[in-house]
């Protein structure tokens, strides 16, 4: 007999390879940024773009009134770069930007730890406090500020001359040091509840195993500080010190009403340095300059901590 054979398997055709697919572009949060966007370009991209167009002009107290300006080119950058008050301007409102910045995170920090060992009655008897310092407005609060130091009738004077004598008529805004330690007690009391509840909420959210493992292996309290909270801490610490150092380069009102600058330009930072040069000496172009300045200025410290913001939120 014949055998048969089998007849060999058919093999279907190779399916052609799929087209990759396309990556849909969700468009719900652009929508939903869209509005905030506007209001942005609206409320700080048209101001900002003005500034720096009257920085390069001719733009004075004839120009307010009658709108014609002259362009100038970088006539009011080099007038402001190449004059005396530059350098020490720059160097005032750096120190300043940073002993103010330091003193708000270190006492906020301090504040957030304490925190952490109250009770619940008293931690949120602390965080009442902390949120109505925190509200109330820097103008209403440099008036407080000066009717606490003021010479005569001064709260502060009154006690320090009950403790160690000599400060009966002492003005605090007469001299430079104490007009600097004015400005820095109030920016930094006004800074300090936003940075310690911040803190607060990132403690909060330590594992408290790490802290026990930590004691058993013999870690003091400050080694389980540096080893275990800072760690944790990072990113929130990199974030409050973005916020505290523009909130600190930008101070104005603080020292406008305090101090107004003096005593001879002692506590004149560049932000007051370009209103008093635009609406004082009635030269908008070189205020518009110096703003332009300080502007970039900031954007280049908030750049490099911003970067450093985002590289350790990626290494977490």
């Amino acid at each position: 007999m014949e055998t048969l054979e089998a007849a060999p398997p058919v093999v279907p055709p190779a399916a052609a390879p799929a087209p990759p697919a396309r990556r849909r572009v969700a468009l719900t949060p652009y929508a939903l940024l869209a509005p905030a966007a506007v209001v942005l370009a609206l409320v700080i991209g048209y101001p900002l773009v003005r500034l720096v167009l009257i920085s390069f002009q001719d733009y004075g107290l004839r120009a307010l009134f009658t709108g014609r300006t002259r362009w100038i080119g970088l006539a009011n950058y080099t007038a402001v770069l190449h004059g005396d008050e530059i350098a020490p301007m720059l160097v005032r409102t750096a120190l300043l930007c940073v002993a103010m910045a330091a003193g708000t995170l270190v006492i906020g920090m301090g504040a957030a730890l304490a925190m952490r060992e109250l009770g619940r009655r008293m931690r949120t008897f602390v965080t009442f406090c902390l949120i109505a310092v925190w509200a109330v407005p820097n103008v209403a609060a440099t008036m407080l500020w000066t009717w606490l130091f003021q010479p005569t009738y001064g709260v502060v004077n009154w006690l320090l001359t009950h403790v160690s004598g000599g400060f009966g008529q002492y003005d605090w805004t007469a001299h430079t040091p104490s007009a600097l330690l004015l400005v820095w007690l109030l920016v930094v009391w006004q800074s300090v509840p936003f940075v310690a509840l911040t803190l607060y909420a990132g403690l909060s959210q330590i594992p408290a195993d790490y802290y026990e493992a930590a004691a058993i292996d013999g870690a003091g309290y400050l080694t389980r500080f540096r080893m275990v909270t800072v760690p944790f801490l990072r990113p929130i610490l990199l974030l409050v010190t973005v916020l505290s150092v523009i909130w600190d380069f930008n101070v104005f009102n603080q020292i406008r009403l305090l101090t107004n600058g003096g005593p001879n330009e002692g506590t004149t930072t560049l932000v007051v340095w370009s209103f008093t040069r635009a609406f004082a000496g009635q030269s908008y172009g070189q205020g518009a300059a110096i703003a332009v300045l300080a502007t970039a200025l900031l954007v280049a410290l908030t750049g490099y901590y911003v970067r450093r913001l985002v590289r350790a939120g990626e290494g977490l």
